[in-house]
C-alpha cells in the first residue's frame, strides 16, 4: 500500500474543503452588504397599502357609529 498517496489525497480533500469554507464565507459577506432597493413592483404595492389603510381609518372614522361610554355620568346628574 501507497500511504504517501492516501496522505496526499487526504491533504488535498482538506485543502478543498477550506476554499469552499472561505468561499462560502465571501459570498455571505457579499450578501450581507447588499441594500435592500426594492423594484417598481415592491414599490407599488407599498404606496397601495398605505393608501388603502388610510382610506380605510378615514372611512371608518366618517361612517363608524360613536360609541358612549357610559361609566361616565352626566354633570347634570340629580342622583349625585
Amino acid at each position: 500500500m501507497n500511504t504517501f498517496l492516501d496522505e496526499q489525497t487526504a491533504e488535498y480533500n482538506r485543502q478543498r474543503i477550506l476554499d469552499e469554507v472561505k468561499q462560502i464565507q465571501l459570498e455571505r459577506l457579499a450578501l450581507g452588504s447588499q441594500i435592500y432597493r426594492p423594484g417598481m413592483f415592491e414599490r407599488t404595492m407599498f404606496q397601495l397599502a398605505n393608501w388603502m389603510i388610510a382610506t380605510g381609518k378615514y372611512l371608518r372614522k366618517r361612517y363608524e357609529i360613536p360609541q358612549v361610554n357610559c361609566n361616565h355620568a352626566p354633570a347634570g346628574n340629580p342622583a349625585q
